[in-house]
């Protein structure tokens, strides 16, 4: 099997209490789920154009890496605040509408960055990242458990990692539109944006902002049209899982040890993948890495997300041979190892090692994803959002290292991502363990 038990929700390994899923037809879900990849291929690329902004950003408005760093806490904070309440509205009107919804306010927050760009706001701009997340939480909640379970439970794993690939493809394409685009203005020196007067430094930061405003419009633009599309797609419809009323319902989230380090793992995940891709324009900036101006960095950003998806094409496959939590492992040995070597040593060494965490990132989130919902039976839609939640690591652990990098350089603040690789490690190894197997070790143990 591709993972430990993988199941989808409500089918959990010889639990009598739980009626099975129920799909609609049709039983070729080919269409359904190529619909369902252009999520992913969205919210991919609109989450990987924030490590363009993050640079723009701190140069237009002559900003700390502390506070630069607030872009990614605003967006990814909202995972935090809104994947329980999306849960909800998933139950109340299915995967599908949900879907749309979603959508529709991303269009909303993606066109607030019009305004935003006009006013020459940060506040504004990450009001409108603010509203943008809310509705890719929206779609996260709605599209990775609908991926699950849309096919066998035993290629759960396989088919994650597959349409998380589509969304690597955005986060590639992203870096490298965005800085043609956002980044092709030379911005002022800070020694020059200090002497400009109060109303000439207000003229420059509009005209730098504007670079967004072309951008933003074709995605509201695109955004709307997707919306439109799910809406009038025919997707198979998911029954949602119940217990049987009087047979063992006093089960818990807080039984599965598997969800509850997943949730860390996810936390960690995403706090090291966005940490390091946030830095990454600027870490390539500095004159012991490469000295690259902005618009080229952005180009080579490219190459890390790149190797993401190249990672999860190859692990979609992998994933049917190789025990998962044994690939999980393999991935966070070798990303830790990369970004300690980037962080000892300096030019193009320590630049392409970094870039080359990208590829063994690749499987990291479908792949603990699909072991943090493993045997929750009729419990995986809120195990679904709790582990939805945790992508607020994004939030905090880019903001915990630009304090860091403000202190002791941005060289080696990387540490934090270390850190995170290394609980990776041991959820792969022993956290990740589902009820039936790390119950059976106990039993055999305690026999032996």
């Amino acid at each position: 099997m591709a993972s430990h038990g993988m199941t989808s929700p409500g089918i959990a390994a010889g639990s009598p209490r739980l009626h099975s899923v129920q799909v609609s037809a049709p039983r070729n879900y080919t269409q359904p789920l190529a619909i369902v990849t252009s999520l992913f291929f969205m919210w991919g690329f609109l989450t990987s154009l924030n490590d363009i902004l993050v640079p723009h950003l701190k140069s237009i408005f002559d900003l700390s890496y502390a506070r630069v760093m607030l872009v990614q806490f605003s967006f990814f904070s909202a995972y935090f605040l809104f994947s329980i309440p999306w849960s909800r509205v998933v139950n109340a009107i299915g995967y599908q509408h949900a879907m749309v919804v979603g959508l529709l306010s991303m269009a909303v927050g993606a066109f607030l960055f019009i305004p935003a760009a006009s006013l020459a706001s940060f506040p504004l701009f990450l009001g409108a990242l603010v509203v943008l997340a809310a509705g890719i939480a929206g779609l996260q909640v709605a599209a990775n458990p609908y991926v699950v379970v849309l096919g066998k439970p035993e290629t759960a794993s396989s088919r994650l990692n597959l349409t998380q690939a589509f969304n690597s493809l955005g986060t590639t394409i992203a870096p490298k539109l965005g800085g043609l685009l956002i980044l092709s203005a030379a911005p002022l020196a800070i020694e020059e944006l200090h002497r400009l007067a109060p109303q000439a430094l207000h003229s420059y930061r509009v005209q730098q902002a504007a670079s967004v405003k072309t951008p933003y419009f074709l995605i509201t633009g695109a955004l709307v049209l997707l919306a439109v599309l799910i809406a009038k797609s025919t997707l198979p419809k998911i029954e949602s899982a119940r217990c049987v009323p009087g047979m063992d319902v006093n089960d818990s989230l807080w039984k599965h040890p598997n969800l509850i380090f997943g949730a860390l793992g996810i936390f960690t995940y995403v706090g090291a993948e966005v940490s390091i891709g946030s830095f990454l324009v600027n870490y390539f900036g500095q004159p012991e890495i490469a000295g690259f101006p902005a618009k080229i960095a952005a180009g080579y950003v490219s190459f890390y997300w790149g190797g993401a998806m190249v990672g999860r094409f190859v692990g979609a496959a992998v994933l049917r041979k190789v025990k998962t939590g044994h690939l999980l492992a393999l991935c966070a040995v070798a990303t830790a190892t990369l970004v300690t070597v980037s962080m000892l040593t300096s030019g193009h060494v320590a630049m392409w090692s970094m870039l080359a965490v990208g590829l063994f990132n690749s499987i990291m989130f479908p792949t603990i994803f699909s072991l943090g919902v493993a045997e929750l039976g009729c419990l995986t839609g809120n195990g679904s959002g709790i582990l939805n939640m945790a992508i607020v690591g994004g939030a905090i652990l880019p903001l915990l290292q630009g304090v860091i990098a403000d202190r002791i350089g941005i060289h080696h603040a990387f540490f934090v991502p270390v850190i995170c690789y290394l609980y990776i490690l041991f959820y792969a190894l022993s956290g990740s363990k589902p009820n039936s197997e790390r119950y059976d070790n106990r039993k055999a143990l305690s026999h032996a």
